[in-house]
C-alpha cells in the first residue's frame, strides 16, 4: 500500500541514529508539541525543544503521534506453518502497520501448549527484532479440548505468557473452562476464549441468515457465539477470574457483555476490523476472501460492534491477522480456509469506521488499539503515555492521507486480504520500537538490534 500521488510524505532520513526530535506533531490528535526520543525513552515532550546535536530532526506537522499500536490477536504461523508466515514477515508486516507489540496465537504446529514453544516463538520474536512478540499459550493440550496444557510451565518460562487462548477452537467444555480460569488465577493471567458452540456450526460456511438462505450455504448461527460468552461470563462470575473474548461478531454478543460488564464481571472483548466495516453481502459474490470465523455478520451487527466499541463496551480492537497460502484462499469457497489478513489496514479500517465517522477521536483510538490491550496481556512497557521518561512505543500517522490497499505490496506473506483496491485513509509514517525507528517515511527501515546480552540465549 502506497499513499496516494496527492499526498506529500514528510522527508524523514533513513538512519538507525539514537536520537530523534519530533516536531509540530499533534499528540493524540490533540495539542501540537516537539518529542525528543533517546535511549529508547521519550526522554522530553513540550514546544520549541530545542535539538541536540546528534539528533535526526523529523518534522511532522500534520501528523499524529500515538502509543505504539499492541495486537492481542496474531497468527505467525510459525513454527510448522512457514508457507503461510513466519515471525518475521508477520512482524514486519506489524510494524508496517504501526504496531509495537503482538500477542502470536497459539495454533502452531507444534502447538504452543508447553513451555519450550512459546520460549521458541518469543526467541524468534526477540531475533527478528521488528515488534514486541509476546506468545499466546494453548488453554488444552493439541488444542483438543479434553485437559489443561501446560499454563503454569508456559507462565514462569522466560516468554512469561499471560494469555491463554485455544482461538481457532472454542473451549466448550465447561467443566475444563472452569478450571481453566480457575487456574490463571495464580499469576494474574487472562482466558482468551474463541466462542463458538461446536454442535451449533458444524459445517457452517458463513452468517446464518437472509443470504445463507438466498446462497443455500449452511448458516453460523449468531447464537452459537451468545450462547458461549452468556455461559463463560457466568464462569468468570463464579471463579473471579479474567476472561476475554476473542473477535465478537454479533449484536447480542455486545448486549451481553455490556450485560456482565454492568454486574462488574471481569470480562474483556475484542472487535476486529473486518467485523467493523464488512458485512455478509460481500459472500454474494462467492469470493473466499470474504470467508473468515466468526463470518461476517450483517449491518446491524456491524452497527452495534462500533457503537459497543465507542462506548466502551467492546475494548480492543484485534486484528485476527490470519494468512493463508494462496492455494488455501483461491480455490472454491466450500474448500476454502477461513481468514483475512489485517495488520497492515488496521489503522487504516478503524479510522475509516470510528473516527472519520465521528464515533471516536484519536485518544479513543490509542485506547483501544494500545493502551488498553497492554494492559490486558500484562506488557509494562507499552502502551504508555507519551510523556517524559516513558518508553519510546510510538508511531507517527498521516491521517489525511489515503492509500488504495494492494495485497501484492504487502509484507505479510498472506495477500488473502478483504480489503484489496478499496481506498482508504491513514498512512503509518515512522514507527519507533523501544526507541528505534523501525519504519521511516512508510516503509521498513532496521529492526531493533538484538544486544549481547540477548543473543546468548537466543538460539
Amino acid at each position: 500500500m502506497t499513499p496516494s500521488d496527492s499526498t506529500a510524505a514528510p522527508n524523514i532520513p533513513a538512519t538507525a541514529a539514537g536520537t530523534y526530535l519530533i516536531r509540530g506533531a499533534s499528540l493524540l490528535g490533540r495539542e501540537t508539541a516537539d518529542l525528543l526520543i533517546r535511549g529508547g525513552l521519550i526522554a522530553a515532550v513540550g514546544p520549541d525543544l530545542d535539538a541536540p546535536e546528534d539528533a535526526v530532526v523529523i518534522e511532522a506537522a500534520g501528523l499524529v503521534v500515538l502509543p505504539g499500536m499492541v495486537d492481542l490477536h496474531t497468527h505467525l504461523r510459525e513454527p510448522g506453518r512457514e508457507d503461510a508466515e513466519t515471525v518475521e514477515t508477520g512482524t514486519r508486516a506489524a510494524a508496517l502497520g504501526g504496531f509495537t507489540a503482538v500477542h502470536a496465537m497459539a495454533n502452531s504446529n507444534p502447538v504452543a501448549d508447553t513451555a519450550g514453544v512459546v520460549e521458541q516463538v518469543y526467541s524468534l520474536g526477540r531475533r527478528s527484532g521488528w515488534v514486541d512478540v509476546r506468545p499466546v499459550g494453548a488453554v488444552t493440550v493439541g488444542l483438543e479440548g479434553e485437559r489443561l496444557a501446560e499454563l503454569g510451565a508456559m507462565a514462569d518460562s522466560r516468554a512469561r505468557v499471560r494469555v491463554f487462548s485455544d482461538d481457532g477452537k472454542c473451549v466448550s467444555d465447561p467443566v475444563l473452562m472452569r478450571r481453566a480460569l480457575e487456574y490463571v488465577k495464580a499469576f494474574d493471567g487472562v482466558i482468551a476464549q474463541h466462542a463458538q458452540e461446536p454442535r451449533l456450526t458444524e459445517g457452517a460456511q458463513m452468517n446464518e441468515g437472509d443470504v445463507s438462505a438466498v446462497l443455500g450455504l449452511a448458516g453460523w448461527p449468531a447464537v452459537a457465539e451468545e450462547s458461549i460468552i452468556a455461559r463463560d461470563v457466568l464462569l468468570a462470575q463464579h471463579t473471579r477470574s479474567r476472561l476475554h473474548v476473542c473477535h465478537v461478531s454479533t449484536a447480542g454478543s455486545v448486549e451481553i457483555i455490556r450485560w456482565a460488564k454492568e454486574r462488574g464481571i471481569n470480562v474483556t472483548a475484542e472487535a476486529t476490523p473486518h467485523h467493523l466495516l464488512l458485512t455478509d453481502d460481500l459472500v454474494r459474490s462467492y469470493d473466499p476472501v470474504y470467508k473468515v470465523n466468526p463470518p461476517l455478520r450483517t449491518a446491524a451487527d456491524v452497527e452495534a460492534l462500533r457503537n459497543g466499541l465507542a462506548d466502551g463496551t467492546i475494548d480492543i480492537v484485534g486484528t485476527d491477522h490470519a494468512p493463508h497460502p494462496s492455494e488455501h484462499k483461491e480455490c472454491e469457497w466450500a474448500q476454502a480456509a477461513m481468514g483475512m489478513t489485517g495488520l497492515e489496514t488496521a489503522l487504516s479500517v478503524v479510522q475509516h469506521a470510528m473516527i472519520d465517522t465521528g464515533l471516536m477521536d484519536w485518544e479513543g483510538f490509542a485506547r483501544v488499539t494500545s493502551i488498553t490491550p497492554a494492559a490486558i496481556g500484562a506488557l509494562e512497557s507499552q502502551g504508555r503515555p507519551l510523556a517524559a521518561g516513558e518508553p519510546a512505543n510510538v508511531i507517527l500517522v498521516n491521517p489525511s492521507a489515503r492509500r488504495t490497499v494492494d495485497p501484492n505490496k504487502m509484507a505479510s506473506k498472506g495477500r488473502n486480504s478483504p480489503f484489496a483496491g478499496l481506498e482508504l485513509p491513514g498512512v503509518v509514517q515512522a514507527t519507533f520500537f523501544a526507541g528505534h525507528p523501525t519504519v521511516l517515511d512508510g516503509v521498513l527501515n532496521t529492526p531493533h538490534p538484538v544486544s549481547t546480552e540477548e543473543s546468548a540465549w537466543i538460539a
